[in-house]
């Protein structure tokens, strides 16, 4: 599939089938997503792979509530998602890569208050969008959550190491066709003359 195909047929899934993900697509996915751009060549982004409803358990059941799994039309469509990618970025492995000594001139090493934005957020969020976009490529539905809430107990029950912060995470499956859009996408996209600014504001 061509990439502007991609783009434009790119949406937010929230509902699944169930049926597991074809062999290998999976590792597809992943692999390109660790194509994706990153400061330094940092990458400084893991991922926790859940499959099947035994491994996704953990996750919901970190990040969602009885009360909301309860009164959400939502839950049912989402929980059925083939496969959970749960992002975890390091702020340590910018500070480790921006003091060695092509990056250390840049003083980005000192600290995270030192960088004027936080990388380790932008990349993570370059390997979920080529997730996105690779899910297209293969016919899968796929959506991004944020990180709302849970995020102590989800890193608990992963055994993620200290020092990463979760993201979000990829959802990825079959998409079930009755899959209604969210309100939000009735917004639509910005048109490039509400975004683009050519030579000044």
């Amino acid at each position: 599939m061509e990439l502007s195909a991609a783009v434009g047929k790119r949406r937010m899934v929230r509902n699944f089938t169930g049926r597991a993900l074809p062999e290998g697509v999976l590792d597809h996915i992943l692999a390109l997503a660790c194509r994706a751009p990153a400061a330094g060549n940092t990458a400084g982004w893991d991922a926790v792979v859940l499959e099947g409803p035994e491994e996704t358990a953990a996750f919901w059941d970190a990040t969602t509530s009885p009360d909301w799994r309860s009164t959400s039309k939502r839950w049912p469509g989402l929980s059925r998602a083939a496969a959970v990618v749960a992002l975890f970025v390091s702020s340590d492995a910018y500070l480790a890569r921006y003091a060695e000594p092509d990056k250390a001139r840049s003083d980005l090493d000192t600290g995270v208050d030192a960088w004027p934005v936080p990388y380790w957020f932008v990349d993570g969020g370059f390997a979920a969008l080529l997730m996105l976009l690779a899910a297209v490529d293969h016919g899968l539905g796929a959506c991004f959550l944020g990180n709302f809430r849970g995020e102590a107990e989800l890193r608990r029950r992963l055994g993620v190491p200290e020092g990463r912060r979760y993201l979000g995470a990829v959802l990825l499956g079959e998409p079930d066709q009755a899959d209604a859009p969210s309100r939000s996408a009735a917004r639509g996209p910005r048109r490039v003359e509400q975004v683009v600014h050519r030579g000044h504001w």
